[in-house]
């Protein structure tokens, strides 16, 4: 039985711990949030208000969930590794890159199961299509495109709302939201990325496009029903229930609990009257050694899907969205549709299609057998997806083609 500290016990470490005890193979003994009502979520482990509380004692688990806030992660995560704990990390790793190298470095000296939480790799869609992309069903890979479709509720309620709204407050949209999906790209092409160049910008959630009468809060709003991103009709439908997304807003998820949080808290806000700052749609162009290339697209203006991809090889390609792959041969003119059988839809309540699943077995087999061979992401491969989104957005600011340096 693994034994768990859980640092950040928000909708993310929550999840990831609940998982685990859920699989029978661990329980949680410790908790650190400066909520009581969230170490309220584990009653049989030992709570504190402060993770330095726990990291000044003597190691109390096997392991460590670090859920904080992005800006947060970086002393825990270097801390916890000097004490030798096994570590699970919240994408992205931190914020800054030497922050990231930080993390690398002290993982490595404390030779500790190290692995970030990019739980797309996890999935038995990634499975699969990684499957078929090594057996070589459609000879080398040319080139891909792959969509990452936010939803245009989840942009509205994490990013123009939200924990991630600002850069200042936590750290870019890409970096953010979509370093699962370089590291995706580079894990299933299997090759790093060499140059990268980026637009996009904050089209939509502006005060310029706030429609005439709107009021600073949707429960006031006499134009709310027409809109798309009323939080009544976001929030209040779910009321009753104790998931993402209403676990964020409040600990009470009845009716009333629900309401009392759009009229005082950040999540009854106008889209449109916000202080958010990071992009609403952005795309991203990559090389990759050997000359692959590839095309990224996040947007928000999407249902809440599944991550939809196509790659073009020289023998055939693939087409797939999140639940099948659709394989056509060149050569024998066949096509062939293989269903993943996804756990989940797309999103954190849906558990990312088995993803997060997927990842905290693998974190536990690997604490248990002490063979690493489960994880699928080095640290130093975490380090590699986090450089390309930092090189994206220095392309997206800056108009230019970035080179990755060292890859």
């Amino acid at each position: 039985m693994v034994t768990l500290a859980v640092v950040g016990a928000g909708s993310r470490g929550t999840s990831y711990a609940r998982h685990a005890v859920e699989s029978g193979q661990a329980r949680v003994v410790a908790v650190a949030d400066p909520l009581d009502g969230r170490r309220g979520r584990f009653p049989e482990a030992t709570p504190y208000a402060d993770w330095r509380e726990l990291a000044a004692l003597p190691r109390q688990a096997d392991a460590v969930i670090i859920a904080t806030q992005d800006r947060d992660h970086v002393e825990p995560a270097v801390r916890f590794a000097e004490l030798g704990y096994d570590i699970l990390l919240e994408k992205p790793m931190a914020v800054s890159e030497d922050d990231c190298r930080a993390i690398v470095a002290a993982s490595e000296r404390s030779d500790a199961i190290f692995a970030v939480c990019h739980v797309l790799r996890y999935t038995p869609y990634t499975r699969a299509l990684k499957a078929l992309l090594d057996a070589g069903r459609i000879g080398e890979i040319v080139n891909i495109q792959h969509l990452e479709p936010v939803g245009w509720w989840h942009q509205a309620h994490s990013y123009v709302r939200g924990n991630w709204r600002r850069t200042d407050e936590s750290t870019f949209m890409l970096l953010a939201k979509s370093c699962h999906d370089l590291d995706w790209l580079v894990h299933v092409t299997g090759r790093r990325v060499t140059r990268v160049s980026s637009f996009g910008n904050l089209h939509h959630f502006t005060p310029e496009n706030r429609p005439p009468g709107a009021a600073d809060r949707c429960l006031d709003c006499a134009v709310e029903p027409d809109c798309a991103y009323s939080a009544k009709r976001i929030y209040l439908p779910r009321a009753g229930r104790h998931e993402w997304p209403l676990s964020v807003l409040t600990d009470d998820v009845s009716e009333q609990g629900v309401l009392e949080a759009l009229r005082t808290g950040p999540y009854g806000r106008c889209v449109y009257a916000c202080d958010n700052d990071v992009v609403d749609h952005q795309v991203v162009n990559m090389e990759f050694e050997g000359g692959t290339t590839a095309s990224f697209t996040m947007t928000a203006f999407t249902p809440a899907l599944h991550r939809q991809t196509r790659v073009f090889g020289t023998r055939g390609s693939i087409e797939g969205d999140g639940n099948l792959l659709t394989v056509h041969d060149f050569v024998t003119g066949r096509i062939e549709t293989v269903d993943t059988s996804a756990t989940g839809d797309a999103t954190a309540r849906g558990g990312h299609g088995g993803g997060d699943e997927g990842l905290v077995e693998a974190f536990l087999k690997a604490i248990a057998t002490r063979d690493r061979t489960s994880i699928l992401s080095a640290p130093g491969e975490s380090l590699h997806s986090h450089l390309i989104a930092w090189a994206a957005e220095n392309s997206r600011l800056t108009g230019e083609t970035v080179t990755l340096r060292g890859v």
